[in-house]
């Protein structure tokens, strides 16, 4: 295209007439081809670089060809092409400070430049660079990287505790049936461990000399009531048989009868379950040793761990959501009865109990359940979604909205989380919009401003103090 401008220029100046494989004159001589393509090859402007003919990040500072033989592409400095000139713009009303790296680099510019790669710099202008601590976008840049805003409002932080635990009994719902005094077991009934009772049902009969001795002396004084000081003397006959465990059921029996059992039959305190059956016919139990061990399933105990870091939100009488592994979909209710005053030293956990109702018996000793707390509470405080937070380990921060795309960073001090939410203590007011969506990139924008504006100054300083001062004085 240039080369035919030139070819133009020369025929509207000389008056030439293509002829054949000349160029004819009027008057003014011959002009060989070889002539006019070298005046042509000396208006063609000089490549910049070589580019890789396929748009790869290849370049070549002179001619060059790819692994496939074919040539790198020239880029040429369109600033310096001849094109039509562009109709003047009209000033811009802001006022350009600098130009700075288009790629975040640390390389500003007073005027308008070129990087290694071709790219303009970007202008900077004036109230871009505000002092007031704010960070100012376009509403383009906004739209592009998806900026959005909420505003802080007060709501109710829900704060669900999750930790694991094991079923385990009511200590208080197991009983134990234990000998007293020597004895023999005479008969055992049908029940083993495992085997469902109530109170009162049979399990064994044994035959006790102790047992017998008391029985015969109380039944002595329950038929001679007409001796005096019997009544005394039969109260602390009968307490005799109730310090040797001997069942209310056969003292009343006695008492009926006017007869002295020769074996004794136990029977179940409470209903439950078998858990120990050690009674075996004939065998001869000491006192102490244990024969039978039932225990109520009604209510069970659930045991779980809980975070250290979670141990404020605990307090006794919350309700519980216990759910059993063993049965999926499932929820066993319960409350918080006792938070136990220990941690634990090797995993940083404190123990709290949970009873929880089992009228079908299904949560079985330790069975494996996982404890949902809700520490829901009831006072709405400020609130902000969780995203909103930049959290840096030290501090934490949010981007409040002042609107027409400028936004400012905050320091805000932050108390519980929970359902997405975060309570925020100090900082924030309520009504004012936090961004919620694109903040880090906001804030790389404005870390990369002040880097940009840190250099510049740095480097205006540098240049105020001119060579000697930058270098010292050399003598």
């Amino acid at each position: 295209m240039k080369t035919l401008r030139l070819l133009t220029a020369l025929a509207l100046g000389g008056g030439l007439v293509l002829a054949g494989d000349y160029w004819h004159s009027n008057g003014a001589g011959w002009l060989a081809e070889a002539d006019i393509s070298s005046a042509a090859a000396a208006a063609e402007p000089t490549p910049l670089y070589y580019r890789d003919p396929d748009g790869a990040p290849l370049w070549s500072a002179g001619p060059k060809k790819d692994d496939r033989g074919r040539d790198y592409l020239p880029v040429y400095d369109e600033a310096g092409a001849a094109v039509a000139p562009a109709p003047p713009k009209a000033a811009s009303p802001r006022k350009i400070l600098y130009y700075r790296n288009p790629m975040g680099l640390p390389d500003t510019s007073p005027v308008p430049k070129k990087d290694p790669m071709g790219m303009d710099y970007v202008a900077v202008y004036e109230g871009d660079d505000a002092d007031d601590g704010t960070v100012k976008l376009s509403p383009g840049k906004i739209q592009r990287a998806g900026v959005k805003s909420e505003p802080v409002t007060r709501r109710s932080i829900r704060v669900s505790v999750k930790a694991p635990g094991t079923i385990q009994l009511d200590e208080r719902r197991v009983s134990v049936i234990a000998m007293r005094a020597e004895s023999f077991v005479q008969k055992v009934a049908d029940v083993t461990t495992g085997t469902r009772v109530k109170a009162g049902q049979p399990l064994m009969e044994i035959y006790s000399s102790a047992v017998a001795s008391a029985a015969a002396e109380y039944l002595a004084t329950i038929t001679s009531r007409t001796v005096g000081g019997v009544e005394m003397y039969g109260r602390g006959s009968r307490q005799r048989l109730v310090n040797l465990d001997v069942p209310e059921s056969v003292i009343a029996e006695m008492d009926k009868t006017h007869t002295a059992p020769v074996a004794i039959r136990w029977s179940a305190p409470r209903d439950g379950v078998v858990l120990e059956r050690n009674a075996i016919e004939g065998m001869r139990a000491n006192p102490g040793d244990v024969l039978f061990r039932i225990a109520d399933t009604s209510v069970v105990w659930a045991l779980v761990d809980v975070a250290e870091r979670d141990l404020g939100n605990i307090a006794v009488g919350q309700s519980v959501a216990v759910r059993a592994r063993s049965f999926p979909g499932r929820t066993f209710s319960g409350t918080i009865a006792v938070v136990y005053p220990q941690v634990n030293r090797d995993t940083r956990t404190v123990r709290i109990r949970i009873e929880l109702a089992n009228p079908d018996a299904v949560l079985l000793p330790d069975m494996y359940v996982d404890a949902d707390i809700d520490t829901a509470d009831a006072a709405p405080v400020l609130a902000i979604q969780d995203s909103a937070v930049l959290d840096t380990g030290s501090r934490q921060a949010v981007l409040v909205d002042r609107g027409e795309g400028r936004f400012e960073p905050r320091e805000v001090k932050l108390g519980r989380r929970g359902g997405g939410y975060v309570e925020v203590r100090h900082g924030l007011a309520d009504g004012e919009a936090v961004v919620t969506s694109a903040n880090f990139l906001i804030d790389a924008e404005s870390n990369l401003k002040a880097a940009l504006k840190g250099f510049g100054e740095a480097a205006s300083q540098a240049s105020d103090a001119g060579p000697g001062n930058a270098t010292g004085d050399h003598k």
